[in-house]
């Protein structure tokens, strides 16, 4: 991910996730979701983005990017683009639109 401005920030983007549905409701997308964040932990990473469901996320910290007003570059509704702030160095993409590898748009 890239914001519009040459920031240094070391960001994650996570694209909607799904569990088959024969094993949904057994914590496995609750467990995939804390490993990211515990690996991006590890890494230093600044923030993870993701594009998801606006009422599971939340359970893991994610806010609405909007509440930093940081854009997508997807013309999505605000409440599905949401950001994990990792580090509090949220505040220099303030006002900017964050773009997504290119590999990203192919899938969608």
């Amino acid at each position: 991910m890239t914001a519009e401005k040459d920031e240094t920030l070391k960001i994650y983007a996570l694209a909607p996730m799904s569990v088959a549905p024969k094993y949904q409701h057994q914590g496995i997308g609750s467990k995939l979701i804390e490993a990211i964040i515990k690996e991006a932990k590890k890494n230093n990473i600044d923030a993870i983005f993701v594009l998801g469901h606006p009422s599971y996320y939340p359970k893991f910290g994610f806010k609405p990017a909007t509440e930093y007003q940081i854009k997508c570059e997807y013309d999505v509704p605000a409440d599905v683009f949401m950001v994990l702030d990792l580090s509090a160095k949220l505040a220099s993409l303030k006002g900017q639109t964050v773009y997504y590898a290119e590999e990203f748009g192919k899938i969608f």
